[in-house]
């Protein structure tokens, strides 16, 4: 009786087996076919051999393993139509099968990942179904933020880095610039540079460097709405290279009154003017001294009371 119960168990288990890998080779027919992958879920189906129909997953070495083959079989780099052949030939050389009918099909691939990364508003990797052009990625990730950058970045195998305008990509929708992926790039979206402007200047802050524009320590001060009014003579521009931030002093007030040229600024420079703490110190002994003589002329000075 317990054999019985196993031999039915086993037989309910093939049969959901076939099942699945049935419906795997309907959906994967719908698939565009493309070499075959490490991690790649196949669907294997061998006429007149339901016990041989089933799915796989290719491993990461790239080899599968047949049930009844003695050795496992090279699917890494094949196209679907090949690996039929060498299962066909491999079912017929251990005497398995006399001339087996074998159908393989792309159920899932896992192989051919695409990451998008950086200023798009979704970021996501994803698995290429055949070719995907670049702007089929972007539109996966929701597309580009506002702080996205001027180039887009699309790294190959072999870490071979392609830079893609956003403006003839996007705005002049140029066919050339939409370039096709086909799985195991990594395209990144750079935020657009920033200078930060802090210390006495009316609104500090980070601020954009337009694409085609830059920026210079004038266009700076002018998105900082000018110095405060105790800003120094000097200014300092902090630019980190490959060492330790490097100190550029700027004659400002020179640069002011047009006696030195602009000097340009750079993505991630810190702009920073000083407090002129000795013309504070003065206008604030001066505050002090207006305010006790308006106090004394006002009769609001109490000196001292005598009996």
């Amino acid at each position: 009786m317990r054999a019985v119960v196993l031999m039915l168990a086993g037989v309910a288990l093939l049969a959901v087996a076939q099942d699945r890998a049935a419906r795997l080779v309907e959906t994967g027919a719908n698939l565009p076919a493309q070499p075959i992958g490490p991690s790649d879920l196949i669907a294997v189906s061998v006429y007149g051999a339901p016990e041989l129909t089933l799915s796989i997953r290719v491993g990461e070495d790239g080899l599968i393993r047949v049930p009844m083959l003695k050795q496992k079989i090279e699917a890494r780099g094949l196209m679907p139509a090949e690996l039929e052949e060498r299962i066909g030939r491999a079912l017929t050389e251990e005497e398995i099968l006399v001339q087996p009918v074998v159908t393989v099909t792309i159920a899932e691939y896992h192989s051919r990942p695409i990451s998008v990364a950086g200023a798009v508003k979704m970021p996501l990797t994803f698995q290429a179904s055949g070719k995907t052009t670049l702007l089929e990625a972007l539109t996966r990730a929701q597309g580009l933020n506002d702080d996205a950058g001027a180039e887009i970045l699309i790294t190959r195998t072999g870490k071979v880095v392609e830079r893609i305008p956003v403006k003839g990509l996007i705005e002049a929708a140029d066919p050339a610039f939409n370039v096709t992926l086909e799985g195991g790039e990594e395209v990144r979206v750079p935020q657009v540079g920033r200078v930060f402007v802090v210390g006495n200047v009316k609104k500090p802050g980070a601020f954009r460097i337009e694409a085609g524009v830059g920026m210079t320590v004038m266009r700076a001060l002018a998105m900082a709405e000018g110095l405060s009014p105790y800003a120094t003579r000097e200014a300092y521009i902090y630019r980190r290279g490959d060492g330790a931030p490097q100190e550029v002093p700027i004659e400002l007030r020179k640069m002011l009154d047009r006696k030195a040229p602009d000097v340009a600024l750079a993505a991630n420079d810190i702009f920073y003017i000083p407090d002129n703490r000795a013309g504070r110190a003065t206008a604030t002994a001066i505050e002090k001294a207006l305010s006790f003589a308006i106090g004394t002329a006002s009769g609001a000075l109490i000196l001292g009371v005598h009996n």
